[in-house]
């Protein structure tokens, strides 16, 4: 079985028999509203994080990260303008060690550039985290507009993970599908999850 790395999502590991293969590079898609984020904090707790934010600064997400009650761990948090985001990312994601986490929030900002640059931001990305052993998560807003790349960024990566949330009678009901993932099998069902302060199975029954 290739090398595997902890999400730091305990119900998520065992479906994928270990976690995600080193080496990949995953999109993250949920709606702004939902709690995606708990994800993106979780991740953080099983190894070093580089944090890149292409839209908050880093003192915006570093209250973020002080205000759950998530496991984390201490990421390294760095905002990226809108200047020459591919430059400065790209720059930035050449530094990190080996066997670590780089997560890119939201990568909307990026899939709005020209596609030839972000292809090329894509590949070189792969390249690091391939070199490194690493895991790169792309953390997608499927919002209103949804950009014109985004099928590019999901033929491009490794595995495709789907946070699908929604009102069921009186309560919010969280679904995780992973309908893609290279290296692994990707998963048959969705996974009920709760996400209040952490990333947890929901054992609640549906209600037909």
């Amino acid at each position: 079985m290739a090398d595997r790395l902890r999400t730091g999502i305990d119900v998520l590991d065992r479906k994928l028999e270990g976690g995600l293969p080193a080496g990949s590079v995953v999109t993250l898609c949920a709606t702004p509203a939902s709690q995606s984020e708990l994800f993106l904090y979780e991740l953080t707790n099983v190894r070093e994080t580089l944090y890149l934010s292409f839209d908050r600064d880093e003192r915006a997400v570093a209250d973020g990260f002080a205000r759950t009650t998530a496991h984390t761990g201490e990421p390294t948090i760095q905002y990226v303008p809108d200047d020459a985001p591919f430059d400065r990312a790209s720059k930035a994601i050449g530094t990190i060690p080996e066997r670590a986490n780089v997560v890119c929030d939201p990568v909307d900002v990026l899939e709005r550039k020209a596609p030839a640059e972000y292809r090329n931001f894509l590949n070189g990305l792969r390249s690091t985290v391939a070199e490194t052993g690493s895991l790169a998560v792309l953390h997608c807003l499927d919002g209103e507009r949804v950009p014109a790349l985004r099928d590019t960024t999901e033929h491009m990566t490794d595995a495709v993970f789907q946070l699908r949330t929604g009102v069921e009678g009186d309560t919010v009901s969280n679904r995780l599908a992973v309908p893609k993932l290279r290296g692994g099998r990707a998963l048959t069902d969705t996974v009920k999850l709760q996400l209040t302060d952490t990333v947890a199975i929901d054992t609640s029954r549906d209600i037909a």
